[in-house]
């Protein structure tokens, strides 16, 4: 993982992190190895932090794009 990667996760609001686990192509290296652990660990934690706004933000993006 780089630090831009890192610095982005981590500044990144739960609707893009979401916006990006659903609309990436295949093979993005933010879902890979240990980059990926830490994109899902994070995203996690910001889902637990405030569920609500996890049900609204997926209602937002929806799955087409």
């Amino acid at each position: 993982m780089t630090d831009e990667q890192e610095k982005w996760i981590d500044d990144a609001s739960y609707y893009d992190l979401l916006l990006k686990w659903r609309f990436s192509p295949s093979g993005n290296p933010f879902f890979a190895d240990e980059c990926g652990k830490y994109f899902k660990k994070v995203m996690e934690e910001k889902r637990a932090a405030d569920p609500a706004n996890a049900v609204r933000v997926s209602k937002d993006i929806g799955w087409g794009r």
